[in-house]
């Protein structure tokens, strides 16, 4: 079974190499956005950051390889996915500052606290919520990529209120959503946070953003801010100095002109 199990399984690097994963070679596969996600995320040591839905664990790990110190709780629903995510904290040297609970984001306050993730414990959430739905966009037939991308239409707004009961008062919340769900992600956040920074992720130079940033502040009264933004390539295809930076070299995102995080 163990060789059945490795064989469904591929072993990459990222962060140019800085990160071992294991992950299912079919289905859903580590990419741009979670480690987009992970360098977004403003984290000092001794922080107890939380990922929500965390797969095979990129993000929450790439969190933990960039800022000594930080404690990471990555919680996904999926067994398997979580062994793998164990496995990773395991292979790369984080596993006595990452936990993993296999647990459902919307499950409730009780079972939170069972895992060990009691209300207001932590600084930070990190998440990137499955975004396509399935009743205005196609998904996929393979049941893992469909479990990772699509999502009901109340998805975000749920999801944005367990963060918000997971964060202590001033915590701060980073998601990665579409650009095309730029109101969506505003207006699930606007309830419970403020001091909204919104950073577009541009595919190449003069094209629309396909991705954005978004980083919000539990019970800030500060207005939105509408950030430049973050350019993967340059005209001629190759990856831009900053992303190349983030991307491979494991660089934090600057948020430019955005309200400093206190």
């Amino acid at each position: 079974m163990a060789v059945e199990a490795e064989a469904e399984t591929t072993v990459d690097a990222v962060l140019g190499g800085r990160l071992i994963l294991r992950q299912p070679r079919r289905g859903h596969r580590v990419g741009h956005d979670a480690i987009l996600l992970a360098a977004a995320a403003d984290v000092r040591s001794g922080d107890l950051a939380i990922e929500l839905g965390a797969g095979v664990g990129a993000a929450g790990l790439a969190l933990a390889r960039r800022v000594a110190g930080v404690r990471v709780m990555l919680v996904e629903i999926d067994p398997a996915l979580a062994a793998l995510a164990r496995d990773n904290a395991e292979r790369n040297g984080l596993a006595d500052r990452v936990d993993i609970a296999v647990l459902d984001v919307m499950a409730d306050a009780q079972q939170f606290a069972a895992a060990k993730l009691a209300l207001g414990s932590a600084a930070h959430v990190l998440m990137n919520p499955p975004f396509n739905d399935p009743a205005r966009q196609r998904v996929s037939p393979d049941a893992g990529r469909r479990l990772a991308h699509a999502g009901s239409a109340d998805t975000l707004i749920q999801w944005v209120k367990r963060a918000a009961r997971l964060l202590a008062p001033s915590g701060t919340l980073t998601l990665i959503w579409r650009a095309d769900g730029l109101a969506d992600v505003v207006a699930a956040l606007g309830d419970e946070f403020g001091g909204i920074a919104v950073l577009p992720v541009h595919p190449r130079p003069n094209a629309a953003a396909i991705r954005i940033l978004a980083r919000a502040v539990k019970g800030s009264r500060a207005p939105l801010s509408l950030l430049p933004g973050l350019t993967l390539n340059d005209a001629n295809g190759m990856p831009s100095t900053e992303a190349e930076a983030i991307l491979r070299g494991g660089a934090a995102l600057q948020w430019p002109g955005a309200q400093p995080i206190s």
